[in-house]
């Protein structure tokens, strides 16, 4: 199975989801690939911290700070709940385009070291509370994923993996994704949001008794003159 998905790694949710989906991947024991895409929830963060996390909350969604507070430790919770060590509250929100670069060196020359760059970078920002606009966090977090310093460094230095990151922005909007997690299964079940874990499970459940029902009825076929019964 193929799942790709959007995220953005100051997005919650992407983390949250991103846990449930793999704990019911395996607990289904299934084999999948995933193909991790670009969206930036604010292209034009800064590169510098300026406001907390509750003070924007509050701002957006026209709260309080208390009731922006409680919202906040509401989604550390549910990280929580899935064995996260999540500080929301404390996050140091600032622009994510360099990370999302990194990461399109990883799948460009280092794939095997995609899937744990993703979750490093998701734990620096909701559980170490580090700045992912900061080189020094990126240069540390890709070496440890297994990345050179030197692509690390030339990539940081440059605009290299700009319009990939682009390009997949592109998509999603060309799609209508306007909001993260995104996942797309197999290239035709779409599912907006983080589900539960029992939701991913079921859908998960649903899309393999579904492919074992057209691979038996493509048994049935012609092709090149000659047909299989």
């Amino acid at each position: 199975m193929k799942i790709t998905y959007w995220s953005d790694f100051a997005c919650p949710y992407c983390y949250i989801g991103n846990t449930r989906l793999k704990r019911a991947i395996e607990d289904l024991n299934l084999d999948v690939d995933f193909d991790i895409h670009a969206f930036e929830l604010d292209q034009n963060a800064p590169h510098d911290v300026q406001s907390t996390t509750v003070e924007r909350f509050a701002v957006k969604y026209g709260l309080s700070i208390e009731d922006a507070r409680k919202q906040v430790n509401q989604i550390s919770q549910l990280g929580a709940d899935e064995g996260i060590d999540f500080k929301y509250e404390s996050t140091l929100y600032t622009n994510t385009r360099d990370a999302h670069r990194l990461m399109k060196l990883a799948q460009a020359k280092h794939p095997e070291s995609v899937e744990k760059l993703a979750t490093m970078l998701f734990n620096a920002y909701f559980v170490r509370n580090l700045k992912l606009a900061d080189h020094n966090v990126l240069v540390k977090i890709g070496i440890e994923a297994g990345l050179s310093e030197d692509e690390i460094m030339e990539v940081l230095e440059s605009d290299l993996y700009n319009s990939k990151v682009e390009e997949d922005e592109n998509i999603a909007l060309s799609a209508g994704i306007h909001a993260v997690p995104f996942y797309l299964f197999d290239g035709k079940y779409s599912i907006p949001g983080a589900l539960s874990y029992d939701d991913f499970k079921s859908v998960l459940s649903q899309i393999i008794d579904e492919s074992e029902v057209d691979e038996d009825k493509d048994t049935d076929n012609c092709a090149d003159g000659v047909c299989a019964i």
